[in-house]
């Protein structure tokens, strides 16, 4: 339960918070939050079941009301909290912005970072090394590009820079950034000094951790090796709709299948320099195990791409999906002895890292002769961890209960895949029946106005204690903003379609607002901009400049007193913030839905309809229903934004599933033109 003392501790922050925003306003819905939050987190509904499912509207306040509650429950039952975002956005806005206003006016004492990979930041010994060798990174990078290494290390030197790949004001060549990033065998405990393992001390003393949807999931997976265990933590889980997503990729598995002969050539050289390099005893056996191991791999991969090659599965299109996840037998016979020999490949290269590391740390070898053969083992080590994921995955039978989507992709190479079909699962043994309570919260975590969907998909649904709570926005849907749906007398399946969006979006655009026009598709969209601009009007389209560059000019042109017109695919129907005038008039072409064909979206239509279920139904329609809300959302950004959405599909009106789509919607005024 709630006790006296943390209940009167947030109702204090609570009071201290409406006196230090400017222009407060009361807002039920950020109170009804805030209550929410601190009664599951007390288990003031369940005793260990603690989480709930929050969608909290548009200028609610979500991300003060969650610390308002969190962070003192945080400290009042001595655990963590982890707050995960699923875009860089929020983590800016919570880390720059959110969490030291909060800190200053809440009256508590805490501290909070931002978490991120070991990748993400650089090993200074290497910098070091490299300056001091100069020839150590010779033909690993372009030379233009190791003049910045001075640079970044005076600037890290000089507290100027935290280490990380994305504080730098320069651009990152990848090339180079992999040579110089942190990795466990070359940068161990002792470099405390080094970013990475700096970066984990102020973690260890912080309140807040602030990370990623990904690294979230990759942590529990490994066995919370950077976060405290899921029973120390408090989870805040933002933008929470992306979780499912996110965790299919990250549960999925890709490797090439046809590797190149140089790869071969650059493991025999790799193994016969180990072996004349490494003092330790058992080196020897290690690098011949390597040796053949990467024979067997090969030769195992080389027999199994002339079996695919002969099959005639590419003749007309450039992917080859398994129905029901069933391999041919040839291929199933395959699968296990491959997942043996890139798993003990693995374990191989591991311990190979290892050995290369302490000679280099107990100064057995000179740095200059490990540094080119570590970077070459860590490429290594990619690539065989690919193809033990990979072989895993595919070596699980698939006969009684289909749980992955499994195809082959051939453009420039052979390319193979596994992704599960769910990862309710998986989410629900690693996270939430460990945790010590799970807030997940969003602005669209209800397809059709019901939680079932994101229940299903999130593992929660045979969870008792689930509280689900939806929060109303406070803005004035039906006096800011309207909704039209204009005649259109083409079907939005048809090919004409294009041809009569160049025809009538004039009608909808001038030249004095701010204007965002979202596409179902490239190809349209890019069809679309070309016809305009025939007609003289000035675009400014995805795909031909940076994201973050087009909407700098977008602001510019807007705050310059002209108008401007953007348009942009699926990205840009979420995550993109234009308040004020540079939004007014919202244009959405197409009901935003996914593309049948993909080999995933087509293995799980397969697997509903198996079940006996409608996949469109029970699949493309929630998905889509979803997109179209936060396409929606862009438009008001402020409680005083005004404006308007025309959508310019009128199965919303024509088709069974529309009205429920509709009704989904924000209230906005609407409009209805008849065709």
């Amino acid at each position: 339960m709630l006790s006296d003392s943390l209940k009167q501790r947030i109702r204090t922050i609570h009071q201290a918070m409406k006196l230090q925003l400017p222009g407060y306003q009361p807002r039920p819905g950020q109170n009804q939050m805030v209550a929410e939050i601190a009664n599951v987190i007390a288990g003031s509904y369940h005793s260990y079941d603690r989480v709930a499912l929050i969608e909290a509207g548009t200028g609610t306040g979500k991300s003060l009301a969650y610390l308002m509650a969190a962070v003192p429950a945080a400290q009042f039952y001595n655990k963590k909290l982890v707050i995960a975002t699923a875009t860089v956005a929020l983590q800016e806005q919570l880390v720059s912005k959110d969490l030291p206003f909060f800190r200053q006016h809440s009256g508590l004492t805490f501290e909070f970072c931002l978490v991120k990979g070991r990748q993400r930041y650089a090993c200074v010994e290497k910098i070091k090394r490299q300056l001091q060798q100069p020839d150590l990174f010779a033909g690993a990078a372009n030379p233009s590009d190791l003049s910045l290494l001075p640079k970044w290390l005076a600037q890290w030197q000089a507290g100027q820079w935290s280490g990380d790949s994305d504080s730098l004001d320069d651009a990152v060549p990848p090339a180079l950034w992999q040579l110089i990033s942190a990795d466990p065998q070359q940068c161990p405990r002792s470099h405390q000094h080094c970013p990475f393992h700096q970066s984990r001390q102020q973690a260890e003393q912080a309140t807040v951790l602030v990370v990623n949807h990904a690294l979230l999931l990759a942590d529990l997976d490994s066995g919370a090796q950077i976060l405290p265990a899921p029973e120390d933590c408090i989870y805040v889980i933002d933008e929470a709709h992306h979780l499912p997503d996110i965790g299919r990729d990250f549960f999925s598995a890709e490797a090439q299948l046809d590797l190149p002969e140089r790869w071969l050539d650059k493991t025999k050289k790799l193994s016969q320099q180990l072996h004349g390099l490494l003092p330790q005893s058992g080196a020897s056996t290690l690098c011949f195990q390597f040796d053949e191991l990467w024979l067997e791999l090969d030769k195992e991969l080389r027999q199994l791409t002339r079996q695919i090659s002969q099959q005639g599965w590419f003749s007309e299109k450039t992917s080859h999906r398994f129905a029901d996840a069933l391999l041919p037998d040839w291929l199933q016979k395959q699968t296990n002895p491959l997942a043996e020999c890139s798993g003990k490949l693995l374990s191989v290269v591991e311990k190979l890292q290892q050995l290369l590391s302490d000679a280099d740390t107990e100064h057995k070898v000179a740095t200059k002769l490990t540094q080119p053969l570590q970077h070459e083992l860590s490429l290594q080590q990619h690539r065989v961890q690919n193809q033990s994921e990979l072989w895993q995955l595919l070596s699980v039978p698939q006969h009684k209960h289909v749980s992955q989507a499994r195809w082959l992709e051939y453009q420039e190479h052979l390319t193979a895949h596994a992704c599960p079909l769910s990862v309710s699962f998986m989410l629900d043994d690693l996270l939430f029946s460990q945790a010590f309570a799970s807030i997940l919260c969003s602005a669209t975590l209800t397809t059709l106005n019901s939680f079932d969907h994101i229940r299903f998909e999130l593992g929660l649904k045979d969870h008792e204690g689930v509280r689900m709570l939806r929060v109303a926005s406070p803005f004035a849907y039906q006096h800011n903003a309207s909704l039209l749906l204009p005649a259109m007398q083409t079907d939005p399946a048809d090919d004409a379609f294009t041809d009569e969006l160049i025809q009538v979006l004039p009608k909808f655009l001038d030249k004095t607002q701010g204007h965002l026009v979202l596409f179902a598709s490239y190809w349209q969209m890019q069809q679309v901009a070309e016809g305009l601009r025939g007609q003289g009007w000035s675009l400014l389209v995805q795909g031909e400049a940076s994201r973050q560059s087009l909407l700098d000019l977008h602001q510019k042109k807007i705050n310059g007193g002209s108008g401007s017109i953007l348009f942009g695919t699926q990205s840009f129907s979420e995550g993109l913030d234009l308040p004020g005038k540079l939004l007014t008039n919202l244009i959405i072409t197409k009901l935003p839905f996914a593309v049948p064909s993909s080999p995933f979206e087509e293995a799980m239509a397969e697997a509903i309809t198996k079940r006996g279920g409608n996949a469109f139904l029970q699949q493309t329609v929630p998905a889509t229903a979803r997109k179209l809300v936060q396409a929606c959302g862009r438009l008001l950004r402020k409680e005083q934004d005004t404006g308007r959405v025309v959508i310019l599909d009128r199965r919303l009106l024509t088709k069974s599933y529309g009205k429920a789509m509709l009704s989904a919607l924000p209230p906005f005024s609407r409009t209805i033109e008849d065709n």
